[in-house]
């Protein structure tokens, strides 16, 4: 299937051996289990294994070798974000630097006072970002804008050992009630945040081409940005080498009313990200609809 399932992989098990790592012997040290994990992966999960191939292979243009090689890597990175994130929400935020490009942006949304919409994308670390904005005089409230399908015990177990998120979830639901719901956080000066490149089988996608290749994207997320008279950011926190991170903000310049040219803008913003960081790409499922075609 081209589109996501809408559930991460990923064991209980799995999440309470990095968390014992990280708190009885670091974060460094729990990097090093990944070296297991990420083969393990790289072994038995067949289907994951071609669509990332077939993104460093066919999108990115790397020869064969490299892209098996980066199949790995890219595993092992993803893990490394993973056991990041948990890792500072569990109070060890200290232990990372970091650097905005594109603070003036935020800042200057927020002056508004009208509200925001930031789309982001599976693309780095984004879900850690909360705990570097209060670091810059950046005092909003994020909504992200979801759908409630992670495995609930992986959820209540992170949430039993870890700090309790600030960030406000707005679940999507087929009665559209969570149109009103954004509508009133934007009332309140509060930030909506979509992720624009992942949709489920049955839901309405516009077509734009990513890395050379045209496929499909969820429509809601440019759809209401487009319609919705408040700005409209791309924003992204990329993993660096040495525990620290990127933040990243870009203004759209898409028209009022044009969702194409919004998803246009927003693919060519990712595009540029995929370039700078080819490893941070987590959609491990057929992204371009390719595979299923041979």
């Amino acid at each position: 299937m081209s589109e996501w399932d809408g559930k991460s992989k990923g064991s209980l098990l799995g999440y309470k051996i990095f968390v014992y790592c990280i708190k009885k012997l670091g974060i460094k040290a729990a990097y090093s289990v990944l070296i297991f994990v990420a083969f393990y992966y790289f072994i038995f999960e067949k289907r994951s294994n071609r669509a990332i191939f077939y993104y460093f292979n066919k999108r990115l243009g790397y020869s064969y070798l490299k892209s098996i090689w980066s199949v790995y890597k890219s595993y092992f990175v993803f893990g490394q974000t993973i056991i990041d994130k948990t890792a500072i929400s569990a109070g060890l935020r200290d232990k990372f630097t970091y650097e905005f490009d594109g603070v003036e942006l935020l800042k200057k949304l927020l002056a508004e006072k009208k509200g925001g919409v930031l789309i982001s994308a599976h693309v780095g670390n984004f879900e850690i970002a909360e705990h570097f904005f209060g670091e810059i005089d950046l005092d909003f409230q994020i909504n992200l804008v979801t759908t409630d399908m992670e495995h609930s015990v992986i959820k209540e177990y992170l949430e039993s050992v870890t700090k309790k998120s600030s960030i406000k979830f707005i679940i999507v639901r087929e009665d559209l009630s969570h149109i009103f719901e954004i509508n009133n956080a934007l009332a309140n000066n509060e930030l909506i945040c979509f992720t624009g490149d992942r949709y489920f089988e049955g839901t309405k996608t516009l077509t734009e081409e990513l890395l050379g290749q045209e496929t499909n994207f969820p429509a809601g997320p440019f759809l209401i940005a487009s319609r919705l008279k408040v700005p409209v950011l791309f924003v992204y926190v990329m993993k660096e080498a040495n525990l620290h991170y990127h933040l990243y903000a870009r203004e759209s310049d898409a028209k009022h009313r044009d969702e194409k040219g919004l998803l246009k803008a927003y693919t060519s913003s990712v595009e540029k990200m995929l370039l700078r960081y080819p490893l941070q790409w987590f959609n491990y499922f057929d992204f371009w609809n390719s595979l299923n075609k041979k």
